[in-house]
C-alpha cells in the first residue's frame, strides 16, 4: 500500500511578482490555495502557516479529515483576518498561523497531540497525529514549523521534537516533516542526529528547508521539491502569481 505525502508552507509571502497592496474579494485567497491543493496528488498533507480560520473550509472543500494546532501571531484574530482578506500582500504572515494536517482518499485522523517546541521568540508547535487507512493500517505524522536557524537552539528544538514524535509513535511508522527551517547543506549535524538517533531520513536535498523524513516506511519516491508551476496561478494581466515563497515537497512511501 502506498502513501502519498505532501508538505507545504502555504503562505509566508508572495515574492513574484513583487509585493504590492492588492484588494481581494472575500475568500479569494483561500480558493486559490484550495484549487492548488486539489490539483496535487496526496493522501496526507502537512501545511504550515495556514490561517486557522481556513481549517473547516479546507476540510470540506478537499473532502479531507483535518487537525489544527495554533502557532504564532494569533492575537486579535478577527482584525488580522479582515486585513488579510482585503490586502494579503500587506499583512503576509502576520495574519496568524497554524499547522494543519489533512488526510483524504480513505484516510482518517484517529488521534491528535500537540508538543510546544518553543514559546520565544515565536511560538513553535508540533502537531502530531495518528492516521488510519480504510483497512486499519496506521501511521504517525509529525507536522512542525521550526524556529529559524538564527535562534541559538533551533536545531536542538528540532531534535527534541523528533524525540517526542518517536516516543508517541511507538512501533508505528512515522513521518516527521514540515518547514524545519534547516537544510542538510547548512546544518548537516541536525540531519545526522535525526537519522542516527531516530532513523528519520531522507531529507529533501540541497538547500531545501521543507522535509518529509520517514521511519518504518519504504521510500518509493524520495522527497523532492515540485515545480514552481504547481503553486502558481494567473493574475491580472496574465502574469504568474506565486502563492507562496515555499516550494511544495512531495514523497511517496510504501506501507506493509
Amino acid at each position: 500500500m502506498t502513501l502519498r505525502l505532501l508538505t507545504w508552507n502555504i503562505f509566508h509571502g508572495r515574492p513574484f511578482p513583487p509585493r504590492r497592496l492588492r484588494m481581494t474579494s472575500p475568500g479569494e485567497r483561500r480558493a486559490q490555495f484550495t484549487e492548488a491543493l486539489r490539483r496535487l496528488e496526496w493522501d496526507v498533507a502537512l501545511l504550515q502557516e495556514a490561517p486557522p480560520r481556513w481549517r473547516d473550509a479546507l476540510v470540506q472543500d478537499l473532502g479531507a479529515d483535518g487537525a489544527c494546532a495554533l502557532t504564532s501571531r494569533n492575537s486579535l484574530a478577527p482584525l488580522r483576518g479582515l486585513i488579510a482578506e482585503l490586502a494579503p500582500d500587506l499583512i503576509a504572515s502576520n495574519e496568524g498561523g497554524s499547522n494543519q494536517t489533512l488526510a483524504r482518499a480513505g484516510w482518517s485522523i484517529a488521534e491528535t497531540r500537540v508538543h510546544t517546541m518553543a514559546e520565544r521568540p515565536e511560538r513553535r508547535q508540533m502537531l502530531w497525529t495518528r492516521v488510519r487507512s480504510a483497512d486499519g493500517r496506521e501511521v504517525a505524522l509529525a507536522n512542525l514549523h521550526a524556529s529559524v536557524r538564527s535562534v541559538p537552539d533551533a536545531g536542538d528544538q528540532v531534535v527534541a521534537a523528533a524525540e517526542r514524535a518517536v516516543e508517541w509513535a511507538g512501533d508505528l511508522p512515522l513521518v516527521f516533516g514540515g518547514d524545519l527551517n534547516h537544510s542538510p547543506a547548512r546544518e548537516p549535524r541536525v540531519f545526522a542526529q535525526l537519522e542516527e538517533r531516530f532513523g528519520l531520513a531522507p531529507p529533501t536535498p540541497g538547500a531545501a528547508i521543507d522535509h518529509l523524513l520517514m521511519r518504518g516506511l519504504e521510500v518509493v519516491e524520495p522527497p523532492r521539491e515540485l515545480p514552481d508551476s504547481v503553486r502558481e496561478i494567473k493574475s491580472d494581466g496574465g502574469l504568474s502569481l506565486r502563492l507562496s515563497d515555499h516550494a511544495c515537497v512531495a514523497a511517496v512511501a510504501s506501507m506493509k
